[in-house]
């Protein structure tokens, strides 16, 4: 992995066209940033001043620089189950968790994760929120990487690959999170399923560790109908209920999918400053329907775009996302002016970034803020003309426009090459263990004939 950037190593981004997410939310023309070390300096419009005169000077072509993008919920090891299963209703059951049992490692989980943080840099992704096992070997990867990440340890109550029982589960959270305490791009999290997958007195346990630590949380909620129901069959309230009750409807919560909140669930997320990671596609392949994302966000709810799992969205980059995101708002309220495009855009950096508890740090290019930005090619036709930027990136851009990932003042990735990684080990090492994958449900199916 490269080094870290240190103070006192200046660098230039000049003739820029800059969108810093900021509050004003300006679109500046001609614009520079001053980075020193991990953080952003200065910043204007026109030619440096003479102090940066010395300062390594980069020309950004008249390109695109904006902040990098937050993907507020996934699963990055389940590359490895990408496009599995597409069309079966029950592939959960009948695929997923035999292969989890029977094939996912410590291993896997590095590879998967490798193949991942590959993908999230080439399209422009700086900072993710990820659940699943062996979050330890999450990490290792995005500090190789290069990328800034929350790693949650997944909780659950079925056969997982990593804990059979709930302490063993706690005891590799305290694990992760004295591993990772002091690293600058990497924080611990603990992460349990959803309530149906882990229960009050878990959920109680990971409140107490939340109280103990100050750390995120990170947790599927009210995603399935099927969970509601059991919520109110065997606790008889809503599982944002139980949520509250059990301690863990914190702002230090990030409550992904959030698709059947009741109206006083939504009150409960806001009054409690919940954050919610909305994955548009993810949602829309499951046939779940349309997540009441207007109604948040009229309610001052923070509400940042995510991905998913590759295996539910097949994608990790939050181009994907934008689109659908907006268009089912549009066709839930039969408008074209639900979800404006800036909103979008706003929903997969600084929104983000405040979903999972980072707003302070990145988000937005702002002095005093860290360096984490993208440079987005606008050269290709596909995105011309362009009478308005915030429409071209939702509608039009995609990954492979972003030309240049920094995260801390470091480029991880110039010109589309990745600095950090070995692209082409990367996929060959996801393809051996894909190999395995098939031949075990080749055995999987023919047990069910």
């Amino acid at each position: 992995m490269l080094p870290f950037a240190t103070r006192g190593q200046v660098i230039i981004l000049r003739n820029a066209r800059i969108l810093p997410m900021d509050a004003a939310m300006q679109d500046v023309e001609n614009g520079w940033i001053a980075i020193d070390g991990d953080q952003i300096e200065a910043m204007g419009i026109g030619e440096p001043p003479a102090e940066y005169a010395d300062a390594d000077h980069e020309d950004m072509g008249g390109d695109l620089v904006m902040p990098g993008m937050v993907n507020s919920h996934c699963h990055l090891p389940m590359t490895l189950f990408r496009g599995l299963g597409e069309d079966v209703d029950d592939r959960l059951f009948r695929y997923i968790l035999p292969l989890e049992r029977a094939l996912v490692d410590a291993n896997a989980v590095e590879i998967g994760t490798r193949l991942g943080a590959l993908e999230s840099i080439r399209a422009g992704v700086t900072t993710i929120a990820d659940m699943y096992y062996f979050e330890d070997r999450v990490g290792d990867v995005l500090h190789e990487s290069g990328l800034r990440g929350i790693v949650g340890q997944t909780l659950a109550n079925f056969a997982a690959p990593d804990h059979s029982t709930m302490d063993e589960g706690f005891a590799r959270l305290d694990a992760l999170t004295e591993k990772f305490a002091d690293h600058p791009l990497i924080v611990a999290s603990a992460a349990p399923h959803a309530p149906y997958s882990t229960g009050p007195e878990v959920m109680s346990r990971v409140a107490e560790w939340a109280d103990r630590t100050g750390l995120p949380v990170q947790m599927h909620l009210a995603e399935t109908r099927d969970e509601i129901a059991w919520a109110q069959k065997e606790h008889g309230c809503t599982t944002v209920e139980l949520a509250d009750k059990t301690g863990l409807l914190r702002p230090t919560l990030i409550a992904a999918h959030v698709m059947y909140p009741t109206e006083s669930d939504l009150d409960l997320i806001a009054e409690r400053d919940v954050g919610v990671a909305h994955n548009a596609r993810s949602n829309g392949k499951a046939g779940r329907g349309i997540a009441p994302v207007l109604t948040m966000r009229k309610r001052n709810i923070a509400v940042g775009l995510a991905t998913d799992g590759p295996m539910s969205g097949n994608t990790l980059d939050l181009f994907a996302q934008m689109a659908p995101a907006t268009m089912f708002q549009k066709i839930a309220a039969g408008t074209r002016g639900a979800l404006p495009c800036q909103d979008v855009v706003r929903m997969a950096t600084i929104e983000a970034a405040e979903v999972i508890g980072l707003g302070h740090l990145i988000g937005s290019i702002e002095i005093g803020k860290q360096a984490d930005l993208i440079r987005v090619s606008m050269a290709d036709p596909r995105l011309h003309p362009i009478y308005d930027i915030w429409s071209m990136l939702v509608f039009a851009a995609i990954p492979t426009d972003v030309v240049g990932t920094m995260v801390a003042g470091r480029w991880l990735m110039q010109d589309r090459e990745v600095q950090t990684l070995d692209t082409d080990k990367t996929l060959a090492d996801a393809l051996q263990i894909a190999g395995r994958f098939s031949r075990q449900i080749r055995i999987i199916d023919e047990a069910a004939r």
